[in-house]
């Protein structure tokens, strides 16, 4: 409760307001006729829009039949042609005889438009005939099969249609196949490939044969196919008689009345020995077996005759066409020779057939004979000889040991294709084999590379006189230049080749040996010398002992220069650096002179007692050894080649640039890889 006094309620008039009355508004209903008059003017009004905004266009169709044309899509169609908006179409075509056609028809907004439509026909049904039957048939160059042939589908155009039959000549024809499932015929005769050749034979029983076919022949008339031919006509007791024709294909060819030769009769002649020279009448007819024509019913004279035999002659006669053998033995014409050997145990063989040892007397046919004597431990020797009937002849053969005739059978000197001589060594003919290399350590001048160590040579070797010249070095390397030195010049033809490594001159032996058809010697891969093969009998360059040898020994003397043992040398000796060669070198040796600055021709100045130029001057010269330093006390080597490889190869020989003693020595020993001025080569090779 409240304390507070109560109020007084008090009252108010409320607001007056009028009344007002809703009206609702009754539903209208849309009159049937007006329905119609809108729907009206929408139509007349899209037919308006149509016929503006629509196209002409016509739809030709390519067939021989009424096409029906399909369009779908509002379109209208006046006569030929079609009005209808621009847009795409689907388009149907349908023509008797021809594929159904369902594509596109486009329309733009060209005013009047054309569209073409081309139809396929539908395959067509071929019939093919021809005389003979039996004919391949190719259509467009495609075997189809052999008539009578029905194609049961035929594409329409234009077919080729090929026939060939046996005999006939080949046919061919182009054909318009129509198509549309149209049945059509082809016919075609062939002509025959032949001529008929008539001709009346004699006798009348004879075969025929055609190119060397046989053939039939009925009422004298042949079937000859086209071309040229060889007619043959054989009989019995008859020579073959031979008619060449051109025939021609379906044409008629007579030959008239063809009489054969009677054949002759024939002599199947064979002689012991065979190979006699058969005459008939005088008039040769060939040598032993042979066939002898003779004339029918004719006496031949027939002579046999062979080179240390008697003639043999005989008479002969047979009749038409027969054949008959008979063997003639010829008796030989005999020659004596007496046949001496030695040594006594030496055995004598004739034509290969053994006829004991010792000297004895052989009674022979006078025609060649090939007398063979050997013995053990001999090399055996071969002797021909003709004996003469009435003559007596002598072989009188003192046999050889195998050591003795292989050394017979080398040749002391040879020529290479280039021109160069090479000269035979052989180590085992002379006083020693056996020698040392190197000097001695109280020989004034002996380097230290110039160690002693024994060597002995078994092998006979080749070595060319003369240094390889420029000419001939560049006919393997045409460019090749020398060049010169203080101006001189080293490239002229005949002066030794310079400036070419050790490698260029193992290349040039190589290529010689390969000019000449001998086995190389260096080894090579990728243009570059690897190691060598001493069994080839190729050429190379000379081994460092061979070298040594050819230079120092002949005869039991041992030289320490290549003009002897004198020194200072006398003028001329060799080319060394003389006076003339100072404003080359810069330094000579005194007192000398050989009036050449630089390098000289080869062979200009005299030989070493071995025939050899040049050893101990001129140039100096590339051996086949990789350079090395012996060591004291090392075995006999044999035949030493040095190593298969290395860095630096050996240079043996005093040049035109060097004056002092040391250097002129015939021991002296250089090394190196590259060419220099005064370095060339010559070549060696193995005798066997």
């Amino acid at each position: 409760m409240s304390d507070s006094p109560k109020q007084p309620e008090t009252l108010s008039a409320a607001k007056f307001e009028p009344r007002v009355d809703i009206a609702v508004a009754g539903k209208r209903r849309f009159s049937p006729l007006k329905l119609l008059g809108l729907l009206g003017a929408l139509a007349v009004g899209y037919g308006l829009f149509f016929l503006l905004t629509a196209r002409s266009i016509s739809v030709e169709v390519d067939a021989e039949t009424a096409p029906t044309i399909d369009v779908r899509g509002l379109h209208l169609q006046f006569g030929g042609r079609l009005l209808m908006r621009p847009g795409h179409y689907p388009l149907s075509v349908t023509a008797e005889g021809y594929q159904d056609y369902d594509g596109d028809l486009h329309v733009d907004g060209t005013e009047v438009q054309t569209r073409a439509v081309q139809l396929t026909p539908l395959p067509g049904v071929l019939i093919i005939e021809s005389d003979p039957a039996q004919a391949s048939v190719s259509i467009d160059g495609v075997f189809v099969g052999e008539t009578p042939l029905t194609v049961a589908s035929i594409a329409s155009g234009e077919a080729t249609i090929t026939l060939e039959a046996d005999r006939f000549l080949p046919y061919e024809s182009t054909f318009e196949v129509t198509g549309r499932e149209v049945t059509q015929r082809f016919s075609a005769s062939l002509v025959p490939g032949w001529s008929r050749v008539t001709l009346e034979a004699v006798p009348s029983t004879v075969m025929v044969r055609v190119d060397g076919v046989p053939l039939e022949f009925n009422a004298n008339v042949l079937e000859i196919m086209q071309g040229t031919r060889d007619i043959t006509l054989s009989a019995a007791g008859y020579v073959d008689h031979i008619i060449s024709i051109d025939a021609v294909a379906n044409t008629d060819l007579d030959l008239g009345r063809v009489e054969l030769t009677p054949a002759a009769g024939l002599l199947r002649l064979s002689s012991v020995p065979m190979g006699a020279v058969v005459t008939r009448d005088g008039r040769f007819v060939g040598a032993t077996p042979v066939d002898v024509a003779m004339d029918p019913s004719t006496t031949h004279r027939l002579k046999l005759s062979r080179a240390g035999y008697l003639p043999a002659t005989f008479a002969l006669a047979l009749e038409k066409g027969v054949v008959t053998q008979r063997q003639i033995v010829l008796l030989p014409a005999l020659g004596e020779v007496d046949v001496q050997v030695a040594p006594d145990n030496a055995t004598v063989a004739v034509n290969g057939e053994d006829r004991g040892a010792g000297n004895q007397i052989l009674s022979l046919p006078s025609v060649e004979q090939v007398i063979t004597i050997a013995a053990p431990g001999y090399a055996s020797v071969e002797r021909r000889v003709t004996p003469r009937a009435g003559l007596k002849q002598r072989i009188k053969v003192g046999l050889l040991t195998i050591e003795e005739a292989r050394k017979a059978a080398i040749k002391p000197e040879m020529t290479t294709s280039l021109g160069q001589t090479l000269l035979l060594i052989d180590p085992m003919v002379g006083a020693t084999n056996e020698f040392t290399m190197g000097a001695p350590r109280r020989d004034a001048g002996r380097g230290a590379n110039e160690v002693e160590r024994p060597v002995a040579l078994t092998r006979a070797f080749y070595l060319s006189t003369t240094e390889v010249t420029n000419a001939q070095f560049r006919q393997f390397t045409r460019n090749h230049e020398s060049g010169q030195a203080g101006g001189k010049s080293l490239n002229r033809e005949h002066q030794p080749a310079v400036q070419l490594s050790w490698q260029q001159a193992a290349s040039f032996c190589n290529w010689l040996s390969a000019r000449e058809g001998l086995a190389a010697f260096y080894t090579e891969k990728d243009g570059i010398i690897t190691g060598f093969d001493a069994s080839s009998q190729g050429y190379r360059l000379p081994t460092e002992a061979e070298w040594a040898f050819a230079s120092r020994l002949h005869e039991g003397v041992t030289r320490r220069f290549a003009w002897g043992d004198a020194w200072p040398p006398e003028n001329g000796v060799a080319n060394l650096a003389d006076a003339s060669s100072a404003i080359v070198t810069g330094r000579i040796l005194n007192g000398y002179s050989d009036n050449a600055p630089v390098s000289a021709e080869v062979g200009k100045f005299p030989p070493n007692p071995r025939g050899l130029y040049d050893m101990g001057g001129n140039v100096a010269e590339w051996v086949n050894d990789v350079y090395r330093i012996a060591v004291p006390g090392e075995s006999v080597a044999e035949n030493p080649l040095g190593d298969s490889q290395g860095d630096n190869y050996t240079i043996r020989g005093a040049s035109w640039s060097l004056s002092r003693l040391r250097e002129l020595r015939l021991t002296y020993r250089d090394y190196g890889e590259r060419g220099r001025d005064d370095v060339g080569f010559r070549v060696a090779k193995y005798a066997e």
